[in-house]
C-alpha cells in the first residue's frame, strides 16, 4: 500500500502529478476488483466555505460524464466521501446510480455522512473498516443562527408549546428563541424529515434487503434502521459519526476492508491520494472513474 506518506512522496518525486497518481491507483483497485470504480470526493474538510461542496444537482452530470463508456455488467465500487448536501439531489443521484447498476458497493475511506450515508444505503452492500464513519441522516436547515437539524427544532418547538402550557410566564423566555424562525420552518422541517427516512426506507428494501422474502421480518428489520439513522434523539447530534461496529449493530450489510487487506491496501491508496489533491490543489470536489474519466471542481482562488 502507498500510506499518506509514500503518495506525498511520490507526489514530490513526480513534481506534484497528482491526476497521474490519483488515476493509477483508481485503476490497480479496478484491476484488482474487476470492477468498475468510481470515486466522489468532497474537499470540505480542506476548503471549507467553497461552493458546491456538498451533493447537489451538478454532480449528476459528473456521474454522467464518469459512467459513460464503462461496462456496466461489472458492477460499480463507489468510492464515497461527502459531508452530505441537498436531499432533492441525493435522492435524484441514488436513481440515477440504481438505473444503470444492479449491483452497487459503496466503500468508505472515512466518512460518508447524512446524504452520503442515504447513498450507502441504496447500494448492495457497504465496505467500510475500522477508520470508517457514517453519519445520521436527519436533515439540517439554514437558520439566521446556521445550519441546525430538522429534528433540534420540532425537539425545541415541542419543548417550547409544553413549557408555554404549564406556565404562561414561559412565553417570555421562548419567544426570542421562536421568533428566529419563519412560518413555515417546523412544516418544512416534518416534511424533510419524512422525505429523507422515506429515501433510505425505501432504498434499503429494493437493494440491501431485497433478498427477505418475509415482508413483516424486512420491515422490521428496516424501521430499526431509520430509527437509528433517523432520529435525533437517538443520535444527539447530526454530525456523529458511525463505526462499522454501529452499523453492523443497528443492521446494515457491511464488510470489513480488514478481511481482505489487498483490497484495503488500494483503496486506502486512492483515498490518500485524493485527498492529497484536495488538500495540494485547487480542486474543491472530484469525481473520477478508473478509465481516467474526471469532472474536478476548483474553488475559488482570492487574494
Amino acid at each position: 500500500m502507498a500510506d499518506w506518506t509514500g503518495i506525498l512522496n511520490e507526489l514530490q518525486s513526480s513534481r506534484g502529478d497528482f491526476d497521474g497518481i490519483r488515476r493509477k491507483y483508481l485503476k490497480r483497485l479496478h484491476t484488482y476488483t474487476k470492477r468498475n470504480v468510481i470515486a466522489y470526493y468532497s474537499g470540505w474538510l480542506q476548503k471549507q466555505g467553497a461552493p458546491n461542496l456538498g451533493i447537489n444537482d451538478l454532480d449528476k452530470n459528473a456521474f454522467m460524464a464518469t459512467i459513460k463508456g464503462l461496462d456496466r455488467t461489472k458492477g460499480l465500487d463507489l468510492i464515497l466521501h461527502t459531508p452530505g448536501g441537498d436531499i432533492a439531489a441525493t435522492e435524484s443521484i441514488i436513481d440515477y446510480l440504481m438505473t444503470m447498476f444492479d449491483d452497487i458497493r459503496v466503500v468508505v475511506p472515512q466518512l460518508a455522512m447524512s446524504g452520503g450515508t442515504m447513498i450507502a444505503c441504496s447500494s448492495n452492500k457497504i465496505l467500510m473498516g475500522k477508520h470508517s464513519s457514517l453519519g445520521p441522516i436527519d436533515p439540517q436547515f439554514n437558520t439566521s443562527y446556521g445550519m441546525v437539524a430538522a429534528h433540534g427544532i420540532l425537539e425545541e418547538f415541542k419543548k417550547a408549546h409544553e413549557e408555554i402550557k404549564a406556565d404562561q410566564t414561559k412565553v417570555f423566555v421562548w419567544q426570542p428563541i421562536i421568533a428566529k424562525y419563519t412560518p413555515t420552518l417546523v412544516g418544512e422541517c416534518q416534511q424533510a424529515l419524512k422525505w429523507a427516512e422515506d429515501i433510505a426506507r425505501d432504498k434499503l428494501g429494493v437493494r440491501m434487503f431485497a433478498g427477505i422474502v418475509n415482508a413483516d421480518k424486512k420491515k422490521a428489520k428496516i424501521d430499526k434502521i431509520i430509527k437509528e439513522l433517523g432520529d435525533h434523539s437517538v443520535n444527539l447530534s447530526h454530525g456523529r459519526h458511525l463505526s462499522y461496529a454501529k452499523c453492523v449493530e443497528i443492521g446494515l450489510i457491511v464488510e470489513r476492508l480488514e478481511d481482505d487487506q489487498a483490497l484495503q491496501e488500494n483503496i486506502l491508496s486512492v483515498h490518500h491520494a485524493m485527498m492529497h489533491t484536495l488538500g495540494g490543489t485547487f480542486a474543491s470536489k472530484i469525481v473520477e472513474n478508473h478509465k481516467g474519466s474526471a469532472v474536478i471542481l476548483q474553488a475559488a482562488v482570492t487574494k
